[in-house]
């Protein structure tokens, strides 16, 4: 009989990493923010940080999928966390002698990034090799579960230690990454590894074409881009806040937070019970649930029923997580798993990034409440027509029935 996941070495560490690594993330973003906003009092700066990280993801995505197809992942892991600890720690030593402007913080992070498009797809494509087909809902909700603690935990933390100063939460930051490679050396796969591939141009491009082979994969990929590009809000939280329920930062960090309280209590839900029957319907359903509270949080004018209906859409979202992270997982050959990861990864940072500006132009053009809710609307409305467009994921009944 199969330990728990959490009596499971392997899994054990590679859960205390991604934790790590979230939370050392987390707590750089909020110090990188309030040292941009410092030194050049511009929300253009702010806008551009993002942008700053996330162009590597663009340039990248391609090459580091096929990267984590022909090399050992945890070796991958392990370097991109070392070069962003060595690249934090240059940046505290900056900040602690005074030497650190905004061209070194943005190159900074133009490192970060570029080491964060690495990690990703090898960190999401290394954890079938360390757990049974069975058991991989679980352990996605349990990994989901250290990524939704660190957005919790972190941007306080962060915000908490920076009042001593830029260096304390980046140098703890450092520190963090640090541990998370150590605690993935000395992890030990199920099985020998595969013999890879060399990488090659079409290598390289190859898994475009087996998500493209395979309408399951396509429909649930595309269908969490589209939904959380139509109806992501993050972005105009800081207005619902101030002008809609007239509360001050407290209440912003309220609505910020609820999301991940959300995610977090679906985590260890689903960490505890079977998901797998009729999982396509189950994955469009929460996708209509996240549209339907993006509507009601639009439309509320009382600050706890806002902070309730985000708890319930981040719930809904990591169902939809959850489910689409393992049907790829569970569906893509283990030496293709790098470049569907990296797939995934470029569409879910995509659908970040652009459903942001997507939100802050509608919300220009008709107002920040309807922008609420024709995103919400949006959302049902892709959620209806995927139904009709890929049958084959309405259809899927199993996680690892998919072919």
């Amino acid at each position: 009989m199969t330990a728990p996941l959490h009596r499971q070495p392997p899994f054990v560490l590679f859960w205390t990493s991604r934790v790590f690594g979230s939370l050392a993330f987390q707590m750089a973003s909020v110090a990188f923010g309030w040292l941009i906003y410092d030194l050049t009092g511009s929300a253009y700066q702010l806008g551009l940080a993002g942008l700053v990280q996330f162009l590597p993801m663009v340039l990248l995505t391609f090459v580091v999928g096929a990267v984590a197809d022909r090399f050992d992942r945890r070796r991958i892991v392990m370097i991109s966390q070392w070069v962003q600890a060595g690249t934090i720690a240059l940046l505290t030593l900056g900040a602690i002698q005074g030497w650190l402007g905004v061209n070194g913080l943005f190159a900074g992070l133009f490192l970060l990034g570029a080491a964060r498009t690495f990690e990703r797809p090898a960190m999401a494509a290394l954890l079938p090799s360390l757990v049974t087909p069975a058991e991989l809902p679980k352990a996605v909700a349990l990994s989901s579960s250290a990524m939704q603690t660190a957005t919790i935990v972190g941007p306080s933390l962060g915000g908490l230690l920076h009042a001593l100063g830029a260096a304390v939460p980046l140098g703890l930051s450092a520190l963090l990454f640090a541990l998370g490679a150590l605690a993935m050396a000395p992890i030990r796969l199920r099985g020998a590894p595969p013999v890879r591939e060399p990488v090659t141009l079409r290598a390289v491009f190859s898994g475009l074409g087996f998500v493209r082979s395979k309408p399951v994969l396509l429909g649930a990929i595309s269908l969490d881009m589209v939904a959380v590009l139509l109806g992501g809000i993050t972005a105009l939280l800081p207005i619902y806040a101030r002008d809609i329920l007239q509360t001050g930062p407290w209440g912003l960090g309220l609505l910020r937070t609820a999301p991940a309280v959300g995610a977090l209590a679906m985590a260890f839900f689903i960490g505890r019970m079977n998901l797998d029957r009729h999982v396509g319907m189950k994955m469009f359903a929460a996708v209509i649930v996240f549209g339907l509270c993006t509507i009601v949080f639009a439309a509320s004018e009382t600050l706890w029923l806002s902070v309730g209906v985000l708890v319930v859409l981040g719930a809904a979202d990591n169902v939809s997580v959850v489910i689409r992270q393992t049907l790829v997982q569970l569906a893509t050959p283990d030496d293709m798993r790098g470049r569907v990861s990296a797939l995934n990864s470029l569409f879910i940072g995509a659908s970040n990034q652009l459903g942001e500006f997507e939100s802050g132009m509608t919300a220009g053009l008709f107002g920040v409440v309807a922008a609420g809710v024709i995103g919400g609307i949006g959302t049902i409305g892709v959620a209806l027509a995927w139904m009709r467009l890929f049958p084959a994921l309405r259809h899927a009944d199993r996680l690892d029935g998919v072919k």
